[in-house]
């Protein structure tokens, strides 16, 4: 059953309505808060077929305000320069034989993986492991670089990645609740637009379906794309 929070907040939805992206922020502001720090969240349904490699949809996009969220990110490093830097700048984990084995041993208490193509030789031995958690090292998404130091303070100031799931949909964070409406609707856009930019050259038709916008404890508020012009 709806909480009667729920319920209020769908009280203050037009359902027939897709709402311009500055309009669908405010209201969901005024929904009924829970008592913690929501995430704010875009989701995509997307005129793609997840199964042909060429439509894949995936990225990464920097959120201007980042994502309010605290990411702890695991560096994978041979050489003691490359995991110097990662240290320096900021990354909880770093190592190379010692985390693969606690990886392979099941331990995951990280966001994000940053591995040196020198390391993704034996880190690839983890995609079984790390792959259906969604924290493979990967070169697309600026995860797989000499330049460690670069990728930990990206991902940490709020870097977000997207991929498109088996069903079509795509989900991404764009903040919490407790930013300002400027900010989450910043923030927002970028996503929407990278989504847009993203997509592959083997689609026709409508590539974006619809977008929402919600919160972790919200009914979602739907979005107007027209206003992104080519997005749709």
């Amino acid at each position: 059953m709806p909480s009667k929070r729920y319920k209020k907040a769908l009280e203050m939805i037009d359902a027939t309505k897709a709402y311009p992206l500055k309009a669908a922020v405010e209201t969901l502001r005024k929904f009924p808060k829970a008592k913690f720090n929501e995430t704010i969240d875009l989701a995509f349904r997307l005129g793609v077929d997840p199964k042909q490699s060429d439509q894949m949809v995936r990225g990464t996009v920097p959120l201007p305000h980042g994502s309010g969220k605290v990411v702890r990110v695991l560096v994978f490093a041979k050489s003691g320069v490359a995991a110097d830097a990662a240290r320096s700048a900021g990354a909880e984990h770093v190592g190379f034989e010692d985390l693969i084995k606690k990886c392979t041993e099941g331990w995951s208490d990280f966001d994000v993986a940053v591995a040196t193509p020198e390391a993704m030789a034996e880190v690839r031995k983890l995609g079984k492991i790390l792959g259906p958690r969604g924290l493979m090292p990967n070169p697309k998404t600026g995860t797989v670089t000499e330049d460690t130091a670069k990728a930990v303070r990206e991902v940490k100031a709020g870097r977000v990645e997207f991929k498109v799931d088996k069903a079509g949909n795509v989900h991404v964070p764009v903040g919490k609740i407790s930013f300002t409406a400027d900010q989450i609707a910043d923030n927002a856009r970028s996503v929407i637009e990278a989504v847009s930019k993203a997509r592959p050259s083997s689609v026709k038709g409508i590539y974006i379906k619809s977008c929402t916008l919600s919160a972790t404890m919200s009914p979602p508020v739907r979005l107007d794309i027209r206003e992104f012009g080519a997005a749709a």
